[in-house]
């Protein structure tokens, strides 16, 4: 392995320096452009930070910069070996996981009993809605960016970087959670308790005194898997979800054959807002779709197969989690229900004892493959982050030999397992709901725009309407649902569910479409898009407070960074020449070099 690491960094001279791996480096490739030159011309810009920040959040990219220009500072492509049937599995691979096998029980048991199912129908609602938003966006800007790059087509630079340090933040929470979830049903599989294998630290404060080494050893060995090769990784992607798949349909049907419908009594044991709450954190469990679109680079036609790839493996995994959650609560009393491993205890509770073990080594192939593709496609999110240069360029290479982002897989895995080391479930399940539900809200948003808004062509009336009906759309979803967590009363819904309707309306009828999807489409824009905003910022009021209060500081460590160093540095960016030029300069050597090697050959 250490000759492997060698190889990748090793560097050449061919008319620049040419950067493959993450074992050589300068300075360079960690702070490049005018600002960070010195310290003066540091201070400098720090004294400009007011003009530069409305320069940003005005600022808009591109289609031909993100799929194009920006592709350039990688110095080496990513190789398309993906199709629909590929991208279908790996949408199994990077959902199917932690969310199901251990969310449903402790949710049910927690706050939705039986109703459970109920809660993966409005997220998966929720869910679908968000899939229509990002193949539009995938089909039509296919980069590895995702997320973020449709943001800073639509929405600007600095809406941009707030999706951005969520897609960072979502992908730490996210495989920190499941990689301590394969640890629980790890540990069910050898006949022990969840927590047996975790190291208790009495000094720590509560969830974050249960050491995790596991988890980390887990979270090191897919990221090496997710470097060697996409299309390997494709591969077993491929094999481990088929057997997780045929272990899914043994316990729905095993869990169905020992079914007593008096489980199901009763039925609402928490409330309609029990529902909502188990809906909101349960949607982890959908969370690592938006995946899929990060792999546009590598997908041989992405117009055809995202979209593909995408709407069969979630309409699939949609009927799968109902038929799950409702088979679990058929099985065993919800009040019985166990926290960390519930499908194992509960067989076992039904007198299945051999079939724990199957179900726990199927929940174990899940959360591996959720974690290698996870792996996969937040590499590649931070990959693409890293040539706007809105964090460290070094993070933008993708090695030449295997045609993977080796520095960005590395340093985002280890990051991942510092947290998984420490953090507890419960932390993390919570606060990764609000981050995932905040950027879907902001992907639909970014679809009106992209579908109403065209610079140039929409008018000044027009594009004033517009941000005024996208503002009383947003701020009355909020009302609707700050009103449905504060009061059991009717009357605010009275008005801000007819405010938004007036507003989602109003746009349709006042503000015309200026573009026209190319190949693939959402129906029934504006409704559809409207109706993402408000579900997802309803979902994000059924959580509880301290969520918000754990969102809120990451938001501002991230704002801090931000003004400090992302401000600047996609500044300089956009505005120096010499920061312009650079991919150009690196485009025009790879051809001089290929030509010079191919003169050679004859």
């Amino acid at each position: 392995m250490l000759s492997l690491l060698l190889q990748m960094g090793a560097e050449t001279e061919t008319g620049m320096k040419r950067r493959r791996g993450c074992l050589q480096c300068s300075k360079e490739d960690f702070v490049r452009g005018e600002s960070f030159q010195s310290w003066g011309n540091y201070k400098k810009a720090l004294a400009q930070t007011g003009p530069r920040f409305k320069d940003r959040l005005l600022a808009r990219s591109d289609e031909v910069a993100e799929v194009q220009d920006l592709k350039l500072r990688s110095e080496n492509d990513m190789k398309r070996t993906l199709t629909w049937w590929d991208l279908t599995w790996f949408g199994f691979g990077a959902v199917i996981g932690a969310g199901i096998f251990v969310l449903t029980g402790e949710q049910a048991k927690i706050n939705a009993g039986p109703s459970i199912v109920l809660s993966y129908v409005v997220s998966g609602f929720s869910a679908m809605l968000s899939v229509f938003c990002y193949t539009e966006f995938a089909v039509e800007i296919p980069v590895a960016g995702g997320s973020f790059a449709y943001l800073r087509v639509e929405l600007g630079d600095f809406a941009a970087f707030i999706a951005a340090a969520n897609i960072v933040l979502e992908g730490l929470i996210g495989g920190a959670a499941v990689a301590r979830t394969w640890t629980s049903y790890f540990a069910t599989l050898l006949n022990h308790k969840p927590n047996d294998f975790r190291i208790h630290v009495s000094s720590l404060a509560d969830n974050y005194n249960l050491l995790d080494p596991i988890a980390v050893v887990i979270l090191a060995l897919t990221a090496l898997l997710a470097i060697r090769s996409t299309r390997a990784t494709s591969y077993l992607n491929w094999i481990a979800t088929v057997i997780n798949t045929c272990v899914i349909l043994f316990v729905i049907v095993a869990a169905f054959a020992h079914a007593n419908t008096q489980n199901l009594t009763p039925f609402l044991p928490y409330g309609p807002k029990g529902v909502f709450r188990a809906a909101a954190i349960v949607y982890f469990a959908y969370g690592g779709f938006d995946a899929i679109a990060t792999m546009a680079e590598e997908t041989k036609n992405p117009s055809r197969d995202i979209p593909l790839g995408l709407l069969v493996s979630m309409s699939l995994i949609t009927v799968i989690y109902c038929l799950m959650a409702l088979a679990l609560c058929m099985m065993q009393n919800y009040k019985q229900l166990d926290e960390n491993a519930a499908f194992s205890i509960a067989f076992g509770g039904a007198g299945m004892h051999w079939a724990k073990y199957l179900v726990a080594l199927g929940a174990l192939k899940g959360m591996t493959t959720v974690l290698l593709v996870g792996t996969v496609g937040q590499a590649r999110y931070i990959t693409h982050i890293a040539r706007t240069h809105m964090i460290p360029p070094w993070f933008a290479l993708v090695n030449e030999y295997t045609g993977t982002p080796i520095n960005a897989t590395l340093v985002m895995t280890s990051a991942t397992a510092c947290v998984a080391l420490f953090s507890s479930l419960d932390v993390l399940a919570s606060l990764l709901s609000v981050s995932t539900l905040f950027i879907f809200m902001m992907m639909a948003v970014a679809l009106l725009v992209r579908r109403h808004y065209v610079k140039g062509k929409t008018s000044t009336t027009h594009l004033q309407l517009l941000i005024a009906f996208i503002l009383v759309i947003v701020c009355s979803s909020v009302a609707t649902a700050a009103y449905w967590a504060l009061s059991d009363g009717w009357v605010g819904y009275a008005v801000s569910v007819p405010v938004w309707l007036i507003a989602t309306g109003g746009m349709a009828a006042y503000v015309p479409q200026q573009r026209n999807p190319k190949v693939w489409g959402v129906p029934l824009v504006p409704w559809l898009p409207s109706m993402s905003i408000a579900i997802n910022v309803f979902l994000m009021g059924s959580l509880d407070s301290q969520s918000f209060v754990r969102f809120g500081i990451c938001s501002g460590v991230m704002l801090i960074y931000y003004v400090f160093f992302g401000l600047h540095a996609t500044y300089d960016v956009a505005h120096l020449p010499s920061e312009k030029d650079a991919s150009k300069a690196i485009a025009t050597s790879d051809v001089e070099n290929s030509e010079s090697s191919n003169t050679g050959a004859f």
